[in-house]
């Protein structure tokens, strides 16, 4: 059994409130498996697939109320439905979105407990017309971190606080841990975090094993770009190809003449914003100046796109380097896949990321919002990682007074003024402070 974020997550979710949540995400991320295990603690757990079992779309489409609802629920299950005490859990609701609608009227109905479920592929969720605010929850999920990665292989508790310790405090982690930890983080480039490859690496250590999965992933992707979109296939599945030798490219943008002699950016947005929203792919945009909020200075169509899944990036490159990954052979380009695995590790943790390009100042591999102020990161996989023209200009550019700013390298933890230099694995501790609500109240007495 793998050890899930998101596992905890649910749990205190249904203890605070008596709302409905939907889990959103990749296929293949472990949506399914996490609800079923926090399903075990319900004395009945009802589930209903809409892609396993088809009718069920028929069966509740134009169902009239709550009351209407569970009497066809009960009408297609064996199992008992406990008031107060089920959990009815409805799968691939993309599949029936009509039951994300009717979500409202049966958490108001108030006898059992709801959960949903979706991937994203072709249908987002989250723009539901009918969204039953107030009443659901949403939760997106994504592939194993690198924290859940190493906790699954069994790092202790006690080591990863250790490391958390050093990075809060800004000191070197004892070497013989730093070496180990780096280790497992060559090893998470090429297993990544899809739940069906870890379990397989942890049961067999067998990479040839993983990658087999893997491959398996990426062929049911494509699948699934044929089924849902297939007007929009073709420039879809050939800019999903096309991501690893981008990333490999001097500037990790997308060059739309490699899909088009005369390609614009309006004919292929839809495949780009499908393979994001499906989330099969990470779109990074580029941002103007470093400054917040990076929204408002975010370009429409100058990004990079990466892969979901560090390890399916791996699988797509050719055969027989994940060894030379694992080994840290030095004339494997180690930049994009590092790149790749810093965007994966923010975007799991509820961080926007960007990239910052000027021609007179230089490119910034990411800009963050943390904390209230911007957060340059460089990503730096050879020896060479205190060369950084560009994050010297920012740094000492007094227009936009940056405090801090974080370079991501194979060596150990240390500070150089305003730069710290961090081990790359430390992008698991880049999260989103869970700061209590500001309260504000204006003083009317004087006008009473």
């Amino acid at each position: 059994m793998l050890k899930r974020k998101i596992d905890h997550y649910i749990k205190r979710y249904y203890e605070t409130t008596r709302n409905a949540l939907l889990v959103t995400g990749a296929r293949q991320i472990g949506k399914t498996y996490s609800i079923r295990e926090f399903g075990k603690s319900f004395k009945s757990f009802v589930e209903i697939n809409f892609i396993d079992n088809p009718e069920a779309v028929e069966v509740f489409r134009g169902a009239k109320g709550s009351a209407d609802i569970l009497f066809r629920l009960s009408a297609m299950t064996t199992i008992p439905l406990i008031k107060g005490e089920t959990l009815i859990f409805f799968d691939e609701v993309q599949k029936c979105p009509e039951m994300v609608t009717a979500i409202k009227f049966l958490v108001d109905e108030g006898s059992y407990r709801y959960i949903l479920s979706g991937s994203l592929l072709g249908v987002e969720l989250k723009d539901l017309r009918s969204e039953p605010v107030g009443y659901m929850g949403i939760k997106d999920m994504y592939p194993l971190d690198f924290e859940e990665f190493i906790s699954c292989v069994g790092i202790n508790d006690k080591i990863i606080d250790s490391l958390r310790n050093a990075w809060e405090s800004r000191v070197a982690v004892d070497e013989f841990v730093h070496s180990k930890i780096m280790e497992l983080f060559r090893l998470y480039l090429v297993v990544g975090g899809m739940p069906a490859a870890v379990s397989k690496y942890i049961e067999s250590n067998n990479l040839q094993a993983v990658m087999a999965v893997q491959q398996d992933v990426i062929r049911l992707y494509k699948r699934d770009i044929a089924q849902y979109d297939p007007d929009n296939k073709l420039y879809i599945e050939e800019i999903f190809n096309l991501i690893p030798p981008e990333l490999d490219a001097k500037n990790k943008r997308f060059i739309l003449k490699k899909l088009n002699e005369n390609a614009k950016f309006e004919r292929y947005q839809n495949s780009f914003l499908w393979l994001k929203n499906a989330g099969v792919a990470l779109s990074v945009y580029n941002v103007e100046e470093p400054k917040i909020p990076l929204l408002l200075a975010r370009s429409r169509n100058l990004f990079k796109l990466f892969q979901n899944d560090i390890g399916l990036l791996a699988a797509q490159y050719a055969e027989g380097i994940q060894l030379r990954i694992i080994r840290g052979e030095k004339n494997i380009n180690f930049g994009s896949v590092y790149e790749n695995a810093v965007a994966q590790e923010l975007v799991a943790h509820g961080i926007e990321p960007y990239y910052y390009n000027n021609k007179k100042r230089g490119e910034l591999d990411f800009v963050i919002e943390l904390d209230g102020k911007v957060l340059p990161i460089e990503v730096k996989s050879g020896k060479d990682y205190e060369v950084h023209r560009a994050l010297s200009n920012i740094m000492e550019c007094k227009e936009y007074d940056l405090s801090e700013a974080v370079v991501f390298c194979n060596d150990n933890l240390r500070v150089e003024g305003k730069l710290v230099y961090a081990p790359i694995y430390m992008v698991m501790f880049l999260e989103k402070s869970n700061v209590a609500p500001t309260y504000y109240k204006v003083d009317l007495s004087m006008l009473q």
